[in-house]
């Protein structure tokens, strides 16, 4: 039900239904376009991802719209969220779900407004609504202008500057400012092209101010009780009409870049948990290292995007910074010769590898590698859906996809078979341990035959015996005797075969348990709290009892194991 003029907004339920219908309008305008949006997708990178992107972005922001609504029906009928509960809500969904350049921006746009809606709540008298819908949108505004490290005009940002000042012109309830916000958005993106080089050259508008203006229609529509035309579609022939006077210089797709004019070759993106100081020193250390820099974010949680050519660089400046999750890392695949402001989707690379890996360390060791990764957290295995979008994302004719747990293994299985029905040769190599993976990507070389890399890989990951050190939860049974809570168990390939006191002497007995049977190479994977004094202890330890046994050591970030081994 849409708002009287002067209706305060303060805690009121009726405003909270708005926002969950304006998800739903919004995600399923999203659904209809994407793929128009994905194919005039052009800028900054011509990837052809932007409407799915957006898509996922809102979807995000809807699943935890919904779970506010359904937290609070398990209260009782009486029980309903507020319009705060609701933008923050939707805010931190698309947060934590933002993919791409275009999602990043928008989960910034949608944080701004939760914040003017916020402060109304906080404040004494609340706000009628077509006031606080200005407000809201000139504070997203502000935020996506801060969050980006180096704005261009002709782009999602200027859409969205655009619908602020047209709502700020408009006279009437919320309904008719959204309305304004909308047309005034509409306007704006027709002469994207005007402002924007790559785009005039292509005969398009800008992708993700597209998708901005179909959410901002859904927004006008849920405001006037569900009713409204969609937004207009803007197709790959669409011609470009003049610019108007006044109108901003165009602007080459290499004038965001930090660098060369180059394509990067990765996109990176995780969420960080970290403080303001920290991200301010990310950003400048990030906008040194690539371009298309996104930061959002507040209060401790930031979403952090970037386009690199060393994404292994990308993701330990996360580390640095703070505590990085769901880091996902994708390869662009240059074609060469492409003419970037050509719509279509990129050019699909040969082969690619997809490792899932237990902490941000080993992520952003098998980036720089340069796999496409999938990070877990302890006790949060991706599910079959994530695989095979991190398939998608490495967009290659032909993948490897490196599991590296044995509880995977049905997941994987499941996310390459769907694959393969898409059209993308899949070998999944049944790795069991981070450390195998490890191998098998060291061995990995694109220029080798598909089937002759695959047996590489698989013989390197079988010839990699693995253990792992955990620390015992409760008293139990093991293989080897009855453990206590706080022992430390040494696993070797996924059997406990050692009980200790203490993590740096039972890792001693578990690597000359395995080395009796010999090694050349030994590969040590600390975790977040382990000291690098037990590397350095364990690494003497090595040279005085096995010679010719050489060790590597990496950091692997929160894992679910503070010490990971494996012999080769």
């Amino acid at each position: 039900m849409p708002h009287s003029p002067r209706e305060p907004v303060r805690g009121c339920p009726r405003a909270a239904e708005v926002v969950r219908t304006w998800c739903a309008l919004a995600l399923d305008a999203l659904g209809r376009a994407r793929e128009e949006i994905d194919a005039i997708n052009v800028y900054p990178v011509a990837d052809g991802d932007t409407g799915t992107n957006l898509y996922l972005t809102v979807e995000s922001a809807t699943r935890a719209v919904e779970a506010v609504f359904d937290g609070h029906a398990t209260a009782g009928p009486a029980s309903r969220p507020t319009l705060p509960d609701a933008a923050r809500a939707m805010a931190h969904g698309a947060l934590i779900g933002a993919r791409g350049n275009s999602g990043t921006i928008l989960a910034q746009l949608l944080r701004g407004m939760a914040e003017a809606v916020i402060a109304a709540e906080a404040s004494s008298g609340g706000a009628d609504g077509a006031d606080l819908l200005r407000r809201a949108l000139r504070r997203a505004v502000a935020s996506a202008y801060e969050g980006v490290a180096r704005p261009v005009e002709g782009t999602v940002l200027t859409v969205a500057a655009a619908a602020a000042e047209g709502a700020a012109r408009a006279v009437g309830d919320v309904a008719a400012v959204a309305r304004a916000a909308d047309e005034a958005a509409r306007t704006a993106l027709a002469i994207t092209p005007g402002q924007l080089d790559v785009l005039a050259r292509a005969g398009v508008v800008d992708a993700g101010g597209l998708g901005l203006v179909e959410v901002l229609g859904a927004l006008a529509r849920a405001l006037s009780g569900g009713s409204g035309g969609a937004a207009p579609r803007v197709r790959q022939e669409t011609a470009p009409g003049p610019a108007p006077e006044g109108a901003a210089e165009p602007v080459a797709a290499g004038d965001c870049h930090a660098g060369t004019g180059a394509t990067p070759a990765y996109e990176v993106i995780y969420l960080l948990e970290a403080d303001d100081a920290a991200v301010a020193r990310l950003r400048t250390r990030l906008d040194a290292l690539g371009d298309s820099l996104v930061v959002v974010g507040g209060d401790g949680l930031w979403n952090v995007h970037v386009h690199v050519d060393d994404a292994g660089a990308a993701v330990e400046a996360g580390v640095e910074a703070g505590r990085p999750h769901r880091i996902r890392v994708s390869h662009f695949g240059r074609s060469g010769t492409a003419d970037p402001a050509v719509p279509r989707t990129r050019e699909p690379v040969q082969r690619a590898v997809v490792a899932v890996v237990p902490g941000e360390g080993l992520a952003g060791l098998c980036a720089g590698a340069g796999a496409t990764v999938v990070a877990t957290r302890p006790g949060e295995p991706p599910a079959s859906g994530e695989l095979l979008e991190a398939i998608r994302r490495a967009h290659a004719r032909e993948v490897v996809l490196l599991p590296n747990d044995p509880e995977l293994r049905h997941t994987a299985a499941a996310a390459a078979e769907q694959a393969r029905a898409e059209g993308v040769r899949v070998a999944l190599i049944p790795t069991r341990a981070a450390v195998q993976g490890i191998a098998a990507l060291a061995v990995h070389e694109p220029g080798r035959r598909f089937d002759e890399d695959v047996v590489a890989m698989t013989s390197a990951a079988g010839a990699t015996r693995y253990a792992e050190l955990a620390v015992a939860e409760r008293q139990s049974w093991t293989t080897v005797g009855v453990c206590q809570a706080g022992d430390v168990l040494g696993l070797i390939d996924g059997d406990v075969a050692v009980i200790g006191a203490e993590l740096a002497a039972t890792a001693e007995t578990v690597l000359d348990r395995m080395l009796a049977a010999g090694g050349e190479l030994v590969t040590l994977v600390l975790g977040e709290d382990v000291p690098d004094t037990v590397a350095d202890r364990l690494e003497r330890h090595v040279r005085g009892r096995h010679l010719a046994v050489d060790t590597v050591v990496y950091r692997g970030g929160r894992q679910s194991a503070p010490l990971l081994i494996g012999i080769e």
